[in-house]
């Protein structure tokens, strides 16, 4: 049986609950996250979970503008399609945007743009594999599970950081 750690991170955007289980991070969690978007069993806070401080300390460095990238382990849960694209996220560079249909030909599914939306509107390692820099094909921002609001803002910070 797995058990499942969690902690709560102060973050720009809202404190963010990240979740790990004996494999790795499994989620990074906003702060009205709808429970069903991410489904997790009960969760045991423990702070002290060595996933879970390495996993803290990258994103303070994220949002400190230290780190454009993440070394974590990943424990992913989800199909092998979702499983696909959240792999396909981690590929996007640091202050980069993606289509959903260029997320869709990179997995080898070109037709599969929506389906590729709708695995992304379900990624548990929110900024971790960077769902927020996938936007519509006309380059307009589209669906977020925080909103837009953050959406844009960690879209307008990577490009700050970038810039600087």
């Amino acid at each position: 049986m797995t058990i499942f750690a969690s902690s709560i991170l102060p973050s720009p955007v809202g404190d963010l609950t990240l979740v790990a289980s004996d494999r790795g991070l499994v989620a990074v969690l906003w702060p009205d996250d709808d429970p069903a978007r991410v489904r997790l069993p009960r969760l045991r806070d423990q702070g002290d979970h060595p996933v879970l401080i390495q996993a803290a300390t990258q994103l303070a460095d994220y949002f400190a503008g230290k780190r454009q990238g993440f070394d974590l382990p990943l424990d992913f849960r989800g199909t092998m399609f979702q499983q696909r694209v959240w792999a396909a996220l981690l590929t996007i560079p640091f202050g980069e945007t993606r289509s959903y249909g260029a997320i869709a030909q990179a997995i080898g599914q070109p037709t599969a743009s929506r389906a590729v939306g709708a695995a992304n509107g379900r990624n548990p390692l929110s900024i971790i594999a960077p769902c927020h820099r996938v936007i519509g094909g006309n380059g307009a921002l589209t669906g977020f599970a925080d909103g837009m609001e953050t959406k844009r803002w960690l879209l307008d910070f990577e490009r700050r950081t970038v810039a600087n």
